[in-house]
């Protein structure tokens, strides 16, 4: 019985070390279960910091010839949610974003990486300013591993358009979740 035991371990640690060694992940070193004052938009009512968080991703898969990022509230009460960042033709050799990437004024991405309008009517990163009272909103971070170097836009695509594109020319995908509230 301990002999099976030990053997039923062993394979237990074995094939979840074997099987997750390649999945697509993505990560933040900013982020936990909620987004804090640092990430939060600073407009629209909200004086928060404004400072989009640091992410790391892993594990692209094979094919993969850029990366795209978007920050999604689908409880924006709009009807359609709330796009707050749109970055794509992140190139292959990129597999972080610093934290602060997200404004643009600070250059800290390559020049043909672009960091389109969002539904503030502004380009680059507009952290969670959900409406005072309306709860908890879910934010929806996003890496894509995409199947072709450029999307062909720029940065005047709208997000629905953007969305678009990636949904056509996603290979995989991987996402943070995190929550705030005013």
């Amino acid at each position: 019985m301990k002999k099976s035991f030990k053997i039923l371990t062993l394979l237990i640690a074995f094939s979840t070390s074997v099987f997750s060694q390649n999945t697509f992940t993505l990560s933040s070193d900013d982020l936990g279960g909620e987004a804090t004052i640092n990430e939060e938009f600073n407009g629209f009512g909200c004086t928060g910091k404004n400072q989009s968080p640091q992410l790391s991703w892993k594990n692209a898969p094979e094919g993969t010839k850029s990366f795209a990022i978007t920050m999604y509230d689908p409880d924006a009460p709009t009807g359609s949610g709330w796009w707050h960042w749109i970055v794509f033709d992140i190139p292959t050799n990129i597999t972080e974003l610093e934290s602060g990437s997200g404004n643009i004024a600070l250059n800290l991405l390559p020049k043909n990486v672009i960091q389109s309008v969002t539904d503030y009517g502004t380009y680059g990163y507009g952290g969670p300013c959900p409406p005072e009272g309306h709860g908890l909103h879910k934010y929806e971070i996003t890496v894509y591993a995409l199947k072709i170097e450029k999307l062909e836009l720029n940065k005047d695509t709208n997000p629905a358009v953007v969305g678009y594109y990636l949904w056509n020319n996603t290979l995989a995908k991987a996402s943070i979740v995190t929550y705030y509230q005013r």
